[in-house]
């Protein structure tokens, strides 16, 4: 069985050949602005638009924890919004994350990747602004897309 990859760099320019999927973890209250969303908006406008008329038409779709869109920016790059993150402010109900949420929207991921026969990017979901824990969202990643033989790179930003 393959394993998550760990490298330094952006995680919005993946180098490998094929099909690539950039993942991230998204609120379930539409807002947009803080964090990784702020790289993947200043390289391509779609996801961010793509996900506030997703939120926008949540009363028709599938919007809300758990759920994943999936926006195509290039022809072989595809950027995955996961609601994975209850509200944006860390509160009485503790931090905002929600690992059942990134799981069960890391199955839709695992889905799609596999469809389009994709490797899968992502910085450490969850464990930015959301305020997870990174040890408990990798057993998450390995489960839902590794054991499916999907390769997966984590980028740690920075020198």
């Amino acid at each position: 069985m393959s394993e998550i990859t760990y490298i330094r760099g952006d995680a919005t320019v993946p180098s490998v050949k094929g099909v690539k999927v950039i993942a991230h973890v998204c609120n379930d209250i539409g807002g947009w602005g803080k964090g990784f969303v702020l790289a993947l908006s200043r390289r391509w406008p779609e996801p961010e638009a793509a996900y506030r008329a997703w939120h926008r038409g949540r009363a028709g779709n599938d919007f809300g924890l758990g759920a994943a869109q999936f926006v195509q920016v290039e022809p072989y790059v595809w950027v995955a919004n996961l609601v994975g993150q209850r509200g944006i402010r860390t509160g009485s109900k503790g931090v905002p994350v929600r690992y059942e949420a990134i799981d069960a929207s890391l199955g839709l991921l695992a889905d799609k990747a596999v469809e389009l026969g994709a490797s899968v990017h992502m910085p450490r979901i969850g464990c930015g602004l959301a305020g997870g824990d990174w040890s408990r969202v990798e057993p998450l990643v390995a489960e839902r897309l590794v054991r499916r033989g999907l390769a997966v790179t984590v980028y740690d930003h920075g020198g």
